[in-house]
């Protein structure tokens, strides 16, 4: 059984910085591309960063690129997010996904509309107060 343990949300001042970490068992973790998604309350489910399977393709969307760093560290299983600059706006609800299916092994186009990653953490809230 897959399981998906995602922690260190919370509330910061803005300009502060936070640390997200997702721990998966239940498969052979160092195979699969991960990334985070966020959404806050009333607006669409938005891609932040994406990691390849084996750590070499990195992808971030604008809004977080040089604030933002996704890492892995597969003897330990477990996906990061550092973040830091954070403004208001970063506020939102965290996701941690997993991409069990095979569908986006580099990252590949993961941001756009298509088959979603498979495996999904509970998600955690990230506030970021002005």
């Amino acid at each position: 059984q897959v399981q998906v343990a995602e922690s260190g949300g919370g509330q910061v001042q803005a300009g502060g910085s936070l640390s997200l970490s997702c721990t998966v068992s239940g498969l052979d973790f160092g195979n699969y591309a991960m990334a985070w998604f966020r959404q806050a309350p009333g607006k669409e489910r938005e891609a932040v960063s994406c990691i390849s399977w084996n750590g070499k393709y990195i992808s971030y969307a604008d809004s977080v690129k040089g604030r933002f760093t996704i890492s892995r560290d597969d003897a330990k299983k477990t996906l990061y997010l550092q973040m830091h600059s954070l403004k208001p706006e970063d506020s939102s609800v965290y996701y941690c996904a997993v991409d069990t299916s095979g569908g986006y092994p580099f990252c590949q186009g993961y941001d756009r509309p298509g088959p979603e990653f498979a495996t999904w953490g509970q998600g955690m809230q990230v506030t970021v107060s002005s």
